[in-house]
Parts: C-alpha cells; sequence; structure tokens
C-alpha cells in the first residue's frame, strides 16, 4: 500500500506539472483532478493502519472518492480531444513556419547567387574584354618571336578566363532557367555533362516549354543538378536515366543511377560533398512536395520526388 500511494503521488506530480505544458487546459486540469483525488483515495485506505478510524467509517469516504473521480476521469476524457486538436495545431503551425523559414533562405540564397553572378559577368567581363583588346593591338604589331609567343599565351588565358567567368556566372545564376524554364535549363546542364563523355544521362520529359513558379523551377533544378554531381563524384556510375513528366497537377521525377549505391543508415553526405540528401529533402518538403530515396550498396540508386505545380 505504502508503494501504491507514492506510485500516486509520484504521478500527481507529473499531471500537475503538465498542466502548465497544456496551457491549464479544463480536460487536463479534470484529470489532475482525478489523479490528485487518487492519491487521497490510497491515503484514505491508510488511515485504519495509523488511526482510530475503521474500515466501515472508511469505506463510504472511500466510496465518494471514487464517484468523483470516475466523474473527474470521464469528462477530462470526454474533452480531451481539445488537447489533440491543440498539439496537432501547434504541430502544424511548427511545420508552416520551417517551411517558409526554408523558403525564405532558398530564395535569399537565389537573389545573392544572381546578384553575384552579375556581377561576376557586368564586372570582372568588360575588364577583362578590355584587357583582350589590347593584348589583340599587340599582335598586329612587329614583335620577335619570344614576345609573339608570349602574347599570343596571354591571349589564350584571357579567352580562358572570359569563358571560365561565363561558365561561373551561368552555374550560379544560370539565364536560360529564369528564360525558358525548367526542361530547357537541365538539357542544357546535362549536354555539357555528356560532352565529356565520362558519363551518360538521360532526360525524358512531356512538360515541353511549360512555365512554373518560379521556386519550383529553381529547387527542382538544384536538386537534379546536386543528384547528378553526386552520381558523378560518388557512384561511379556510367549510366544516369532521368524522367520527368507531369501529370495533371502533379510533377513527378524519377531519378536512377546505375553505381555502386550506398548504405542509407549512413544517409547523409559529409559537408564537403554538395548539399547533402537531407537538405534536398528538406527543399522538395519546402514546396509541400514528396522525396524517397531507395538505394542500398551494389545496386544503385533511385530518387522519386513528387511536387503539387500549376501554371503561372
Amino acid at each position: 500500500m505504502v508503494i501504491t500511494i507514492v506510485l500516486q503521488l509520484f504521478a500527481v506530480g507529473v499531471a500537475v506539472k503538465l498542466t502548465k505544458v497544456t496551457k491549464y487546459n479544463f480536460s487536463w486540469m479534470l484529470l489532475t483532478i482525478g489523479f490528485v483525488l487518487m492519491a487521497l483515495q490510497r491515503l484514505a485506505e491508510f488511515l485504519p493502519y495509523i488511526s482510530n478510524f475503521q474500515e466501515e467509517e472508511v469505506s463510504e469516504i472511500l466510496s465518494w472518492f471514487g464517484v468523483i473521480i470516475s466523474l473527474s476521469f470521464a469528462i477530462g476524457v470526454f474533452f480531451i480531444q481539445k488537447i489533440f486538436k491543440y498539439m496537432a495545431k501547434v504541430e502544424d503551425s511548427r511545420r508552416h513556419t520551417e517551411k517558409m523559414f526554408l523558403k525564405a533562405i532558398i530564395q535569399t540564397e537565389e537573389k545573392e547567387r544572381k546578384r553575384f553572378a552579375k556581377d561576376l559577368h557586368d564586372g570582372l567581363g568588360p575588364i577583362l574584354s578590355t584587357v583582350k583588346m589590347s593584348i589583340s593591338t599587340l599582335e598586329n604589331m612587329n614583335q620577335d618571336k619570344i614576345t609573339k609567343e608570349i602574347v599570343k599565351n596571354t591571349n589564350l588565358a584571357i579567352n580562358e578566363a572570359i569563358k571560365s567567368i561565363k561558365e561561373i556566372s551561368n552555374n550560379l545564376s544560370p539565364h536560360i532557367l529564369d528564360n525558358f524554364g525548367l526542361l530547357r535549363a537541365l538539357h542544357n546542364f546535362i549536354n555539357k555533362i555528356n560532352v565529356t563523355q565520362v558519363i551518360k544521362v538521360n532526360l525524358a520529359s512531356n512538360i515541353g516549354d511549360d512555365r512554373f513558379d518560379s521556386d519550383v523551377e529553381v529547387v527542382l533544378y538544384r536538386v537534379i543538378c546536386e543528384l547528378i554531381n553526386n552520381t558523378i563524384k560518388h557512384s561511379k556510375a556510367k549510366n544516369i536515366d532521368i524522367n520527368l513528366f507531369r501529370e495533371d497537377k502533379m510533377l513527378n521525377i524519377v531519378y536512377q543511377d546505375n553505381g555502386k549505391g550506398f548504405d542509407k543508415s549512413e544517409w547523409d553526405y559529409p559537408n564537403d560533398r554538395g548539399m547533402g540528401l537531407s537538405n534536398m529533402i528538406s527543399r522538395i518538403n519546402s514546396l509541400k512536395g514528396e522525396m524517397w530515396i531507395d538505394t542500398e550498396p551494389g545496386r544503385g540508386m533511385t530518387t522519386t520526388i513528387k511536387v503539387s505545380v500549376d501554371n503561372e
């Protein structure tokens, strides 16, 4: 009986502590009262052993305790649904806040990418073009063999620098994505990969020139490009197949490679390997979409993405 009383008092302490957590919800307060009365009931049962009270005298008190306890629990359980509704509301609010926060981060990131790409292209580009003009002028002048070779190599280096700036600027903020949409931007990226002949990337789609919300296009483009980069860096795959199809208001993407796969228990790549799989999933979730990874060592990887879309 002593152990029972101790356990009841412990339950009362926990219930009272949770009362504040539940914002003094009426149903939980009734349940707390029930726990308190149960503890008092146990104490009342202990009275005949420590006082002159007889069991017959205590039994009527215990009966009333039982009625009140049952009533408290019955009413509390009836109204307990309010607690679950409150918890569900809090959880929905938390998820909404997380998605809005992530969306703001993505938009800020893309804004900074565009600003940096523009500054790089419009700032360094004209300077290098001016230097190239000066070098071209030197090429037309009478020079000895050694000087001509130096001027020629300098001209090649400047051309390479101008080309690199254009590629870096385009990778930071691909103008094709802004101007022509997701499919054209992906084809442009994949063509550059296929030219290297390191890996063969196949893309099949039915979206044509359809345009979607800019956030959707940016996130899907970044995620697919990152999947391709991860495959090239880590999987030792020879082929990548990407199916990008629209069905009504759903955009379905199935990405497959025939690489070595990986153990999903390890899940994320280290920080030096790109944005990471969990980060990709978070980005897709910010679009109210879903992303699944199916892989195991020795049998490649399949990634499935589903996102709700509407034409702009």
